[in-house]
């Protein structure tokens, strides 16, 4: 904040509220924000209902309290005035669906003797590299994930309901130690793959048909996101040639995960192990993976921004930064292979373990 000349920060994402204070509650839902000063006590805009869970989980903190009905933006004006002064500096996370119109064009239009300016990449860039707290908690995500993974293709096979394997994943990842994750595990047959973000039905898993697994484990807020995609039976057409794809691509991709690398290599890597050769052929995916760490639902990306290893990326891969690393192909079929990976001073560590083998179930 010294750096950016900040005398306050505003943060509303509940990821960051989270980084910043411990806040661990669904509470969210309705407004919330942090006002962050440069001197003197951090100050918490809530709903008066929070008052027991805040008391319960921090400290050193100034709560302030708006009731239903009332225009939470007077809360926040007031604390704005008091802890800033005329004329100075004051951040907004202004890139998060948590943070209402209404509520900031109120507080930048009546406070316009204050200017204000968009600092949501502040918070992201110091989340991004983990402390060794913070990866105690990853690695423990990443064995609930593998946990639930085996659970799910234990349960699933020819004429199982698809929810089924949902209630054997969940139930693992619960009764693990995980808490709820951002993301419901996503289950769904290869015919769906490319509806990303829908989950299981009552449909039965049909002879020769595939079957896309992705889940996270949860642990304190930290996710270890992980996929798989497996087969019912016996293997349909290109299934043994999109599996060495996709495996070649997430091995790719690792070797030029390192540090000092940049994201856009990383994809290029992976890219060009999936096209088989050097040419900037298929695929064309938005990306091969993402930080990852801190999720809230509905997500465990850690915001409304996916940090991603996207073509022609910039973002420069340092030691202590967790990755969703993807290879997801389409040709010659659909297939997906994930793993949360861990940058080192000397490389990628893999923290999920469930092996990635063809894999065909009963």
């Amino acid at each position: 904040m010294r750096a950016h000349r900040l005398a306050a920060l505003a943060v509303a994402a509940p990821e960051s509220v989270y980084y910043l204070l411990g806040l661990d509650h669904l509470g969210y839902f309705a407004f919330t924000l942090l006002i962050v000063p440069r001197d003197g006590l951090p100050v918490l805009v809530t709903r008066e209902m929070e008052r027991p869970t805040v008391a319960a989980q921090v400290r050193d903190c100034s709560h302030q309290v708006f009731a239903d009905g009332e225009d939470p933006a007077d809360v926040v004006l007031a604390a704005l005035a008091s802890a800033t002064a005329p004329g100075q500096l004051v951040g907004l996370e202004r890139q998060t669906m948590f943070f209402p119109p209404a509520v900031h064009d109120r507080v930048c239009t009546e406070l316009a003797d204050r200017s204000f300016t968009d600092c949501t990449a502040l918070l992201a860039a110091q989340r991004a590299v983990k402390s060794a707290a913070e990866l105690a908690h990853v690695r423990q995500a990443a064995e609930i994930s593998d946990v639930a993974m085996a659970a799910a293709l234990g349960a699933a096979g020819s004429g199982v309901a698809e929810r089924e394997v949902a209630a054997a994943a969940f139930s693992a990842m619960v009764r693990s130690g995980g808490d709820q994750p951002g993301f419901l595990p996503l289950i769904r047959p290869l015919r769906r793959l490319d509806q990303e973000h829908v989950t299981w039905g009552n449909r039965a898993l049909i002879p020769g048909a595939g079957l896309f697994i992705e889940l996270s484990g949860c642990s304190r807020r930290y996710h270890a996101p992980l996929s798989r995609t497996v087969y019912l039976a016996r293997l349909p057409d290109n299934a043994a040639e999109a599996h060495a794809a996709a495996v070649a691509g997430l091995e790719a991709a690792l070797r030029a995960l390192r540090p000092a690398a940049r994201s856009g290599e990383v994809y290029a890597a992976w890219q060009h192990a999936v096209a088989g050769s050097s040419a900037p052929a298929w695929p064309t995916r938005h990306h091969c993976g993402y930080l990852v760490g801190i999720g809230f639902p509905p997500s465990w990306v850690g915001g409304g921004e996916v940090l991603g290893l996207r073509p022609g990326g910039d973002l420069q891969i340092r030691a202590g930064m967790v990755f969703h690393l993807m290879s997801w192909v389409t040709r010659p079929a659909g297939h997906v292979v994930s793993d949360t990976v861990l940058v080192t001073p000397t490389g990628p560590e893999v923290l999920t373990k469930t092996p990635r083998e063809l894999t065909v179930l009963p």
